[in-house]
């Protein structure tokens, strides 16, 4: 065989094995997609159920969070209304409750918008127009608000969710589920000790400005004030940027306070 033929060969080979892999590869990925897409809707369910006080990762053996979740029903708020949308406007929009994903419609003029560099607290650059929230109610009173809730850390976007009473003002917990702090600095925002100063504290002080501070600050009152992570000062600076602008004018604090009304 001449050595023309054999790189030939060789090439035709190589050529097959990569195409072979290549469909190996696809199909795997399409066949495993509906469970990877379960799997991330029941990391999100569990966050919220966390942050809600509902769901403990050490001692969770047992419990049923679909069951846990059905609590909760997703609605749809228009951050520029501070209202709910009924289902007619759902629809209006395009919104499919099942399938709604804010974070894949942030760079959709229609679902998004830029926010101006003077407001943009969070540093997220954009913010969602229709966020999905979860609610709770209980005896027809409102017992439970989840928000979803981001912004830049030390390294990068910090993702999670604020749980409310039901008077919209006193916090029920925090949970973040996407980060990139660094270990053992500002990935303690995940560490139950830290996450247990949250419940309790209060939002807005009596004219219904954010009050609630984290870290160090002479003039912040107990019930208005978590400790900041140790060796963590941006990161701790992050949370409380996300805080103000989340719980503030232009997150939902319109929403909360027609709430409160």
């Amino acid at each position: 065989m001449s050595s023309k033929d054999s790189t030939k060969s060789t090439l035709i080979i190589a050529l097959l094995l990569c195409v072979v892999c290549s469909i190996l590869v696809s199909g795997t990925a399409v066949i495993l997609k509906p469970k990877q897409d379960e799997n991330r809707v029941l990391d999100r369910n569990k966050n919220i159920l966390s942050a809600a006080g509902m769901y403990d990762e050490s001692n969770a053996e047992g419990v049923d969070v679909a069951e846990l979740f059905a609590e909760f029903t997703p609605r749809i708020a228009d951050l520029r209304t501070g209202r709910f949308l009924n289902p007619e406007q759902v629809d209006d929009l395009g919104i499919d409750m099942a399938t709604y994903d804010q974070r894949l419609v942030i760079n959709d003029p229609a679902f998004s918008e830029a926010i101006p560099a003077e407001l943009d607290q969070a540093d997220i650059k954009r913010r969602v127009l229709y966020p999905m929230v979860y609610v709770m109610e209980k005896d027809g009173e409102l017992d439970n608000i989840v928000l979803p809730v981001n912004g830049y850390g030390l390294w990068g976007i910090l993702y999670g969710f604020i749980a409310l009473e039901g008077d919209a003002n006193t916090v029920k917990g925090l949970a973040f589920y996407e980060l990139k702090e660094t270990p053992g600095l500002g990935a303690e925002v995940r560490n139950p000790n830290w996450r247990a100063l949250w419940p309790g504290k209060e939002i807005y002080d009596d004219s219904g400005v954010v009050a609630l501070h984290v870290g160090r600050s002479g003039g912040a009152t107990a019930e208005h004030q978590v400790d900041g992570l140790s060796g963590a000062t941006l990161t701790t600076r992050g949370v409380d940027n996300l805080i103000h602008y989340w719980l503030g004018a232009d997150g939902y604090g319109p929403l909360l306070q027609s709430i409160r009304n």
